[in-house]
């Protein structure tokens, strides 16, 4: 009996909340996950899991064995790390998480070169909307957009990304180019909806940041279809650089009043202190930086380390 492996089945289930995605992420099939967590309740004797047609829950017994097995898979995974960090060698299992709009536009299209680069890597990515916390999800290292709380965590800043204006070429002979601020009012301001309300755009005017309200006409809370339909001429958006620099370099995209963007955010790598130091987490956050360097956002040189938001010792 596998009964590591049966430990580490249930905790995934556990955090999970559902056997299909955990079963995806230990590359088992369900009924195979469903067997190991089975013979773990077998051999411990008592129910660890409640199972509905609709959710997964833990049961007192589960919640107990729980806590004790998930802080035991992660002092067995950094003894394999100290192991691992002595060779040097960047290898093994990668968890990484970023925000889906940043790992959609930067990270997914540059992994393939990432695992090229270091075959003995292997990268599980998940992308979120909502950061979660880095030590329950025994994560190795998660890109951040915005600012940082002060969480204990070590980050790098590996840049800045800024919101600008842009068009396609059929829209603005169409309809023309903005050369302030205020003629904005006469163009199509394309939506973008967060939480049920469209987000304003800030920008700078007569040295001034004001709040510029999207058009009705056309509101999206996807920010891919966004930038579709600015690529089709529906009308101007204001998104992320590394969001629309693929349609720049192609010419599907143009900015405009360039210096009116005033609105940056800064992006960090982060790990927790015993997973920073590791080599595949060393590696990942420098071909980070060069990926948003490539994908036009203003990187950071040097790149500063810092602890929980605070600049630590060298």
């Amino acid at each position: 009996m596998d009964r590591l492996g049966n430990i580490e089945a249930f905790v995934e289930v556990a955090q999970l909340g559902n056997f299909t995605l955990a079963a995806r992420r230990l590359r088992l099939s369900p009924s195979a996950l469903s067997r190991r967590v089975a013979q773990l309740e077998h051999e411990v004797g008592v129910p660890l899991l409640h199972r509905t047609t609709r959710a997964v829950r833990l049961s007192e017994d589960g919640r107990v064995f729980f806590e004790r097995a998930r802080a035991a898979l992660r002092e067995l995974q950094d003894a394999q790390d100290a192991t691992s960090r002595l060779r040097e060698k960047p290898a093994g299992l990668l968890r990484v998480e970023a925000p889906t709009i940043l790992g959609r536009h930067v990270l997914v299209p540059a992994l393939t070169r990432f695992v090229a680069r270091y075959p003995d890597v292997e990268v599980d990515l998940s992308l979120r909307d909502h950061p979660l916390d880095l030590a329950s999800e025994r994560t190795d290292v998660a890109v951040r957009l915005g600012p940082l709380d002060d969480s204990g965590l070590i980050a790098r800043r590996l840049g800045r990304t800024k919101m600008r204006v842009c068009g396609a070429p059929s829209y603005l002979r169409r309809r023309g180019t903005p050369k302030t601020v205020t003629a904005l009012e006469r163009h199509e301001r394309l939506g973008y909806a967060l939480h049920g309300r469209s987000m304003p755009w800030r920008l700078l005017d007569a040295a001034k940041e004001v709040d510029v309200a999207p058009s009705r006409r056309i509101v999206v809370n996807n920010a891919e279809a966004l930038i579709d339909l600015a690529v089709g001429g529906a009308g101007l958006v204001w998104v992320c650089d590394f969001m629309v620099a693929q349609a720049q370099r192609s010419g599907e995209l143009v900015e405009v009043l360039a210096s009116a963007a005033c609105v940056t955010s800064p992006i960090h790598a982060v790990a927790l202190p015993s997973r920073s130091a590791l080599p595949k987490v060393r590696v990942f956050i420098d071909f980070m930086a060069e990926e948003l360097a490539k994908s036009g956002v203003e990187v950071t040189q040097p790149a500063g380390r810092h602890r929980g938001g605070r600049a630590a010792p060298p």
